[in-house]
């Protein structure tokens, strides 16, 4: 892999990362979670975002905001194709 590439694919996990690290707080999720979040580039190039361990109650709190997420994306998609 070439420097650029290494450097194009470590700028997106980085803004992955913030990404998470803004979505975590706003849930009110404690910031030592927020610290165990790296931006990853593999051999290959492709970037990612290593989690680390998290609680059960913290996974929870996430899949919570995910589904509701989800409900408010689907109705959005309902009223949208209704004419609401």
């Amino acid at each position: 892999m070439d420097m650029q590439t290494w450097r194009d694919s470590h700028a997106r996990a980085d803004n992955a990362t913030t990404a998470l690290r803004e979505a975590l707080a706003a849930l009110d999720l404690p910031e030592r979670i927020q610290r165990h979040l790296r931006p990853m580039v593999t051999h290959q190039g492709a970037p990612f975002v290593h989690v680390g361990l998290l609680s059960a109650e913290h996974v929870e709190q996430i899949a919570a905001a995910l589904r509701i997420a989800d409900e408010a994306r689907n109705l959005a998609t309902a009223s949208r194709e209704t004419g609401s």
